[in-house]
């Protein structure tokens, strides 16, 4: 994946779960998880703005571009 998610960092920096987290944005455990992986195929705004509010950061510190195109057939 061209998109590097790094949202396990942030979550330990900020001394929160991922449990407390799906709480307050409202996700399931399962999706979150699948977010975490770099498995995620995509993710609402509205999902990011939730995690960056409750987070307190900022969309390039949980999300970065490896500097690489991904083809679909390498999926």
């Amino acid at each position: 994946m061209a998109i590097r998610v790094y949202l396990e960092g942030i979550l330990k920096e900020r001394g929160m779960t991922s449990k407390e987290l799906c709480a307050k944005i409202g996700i399931t455990e399962a999706n979150l998880s699948i977010l975490r992986s770099g498995k995620a195929k995509g993710i609402r705004f509205g999902t990011i703005n939730k995690i960056c509010y409750y987070l307190q950061c900022d969309v390039g510190d949980i999300l970065k571009f490896d500097g690489n195109l991904e083809d679909e057939e390498d999926e």
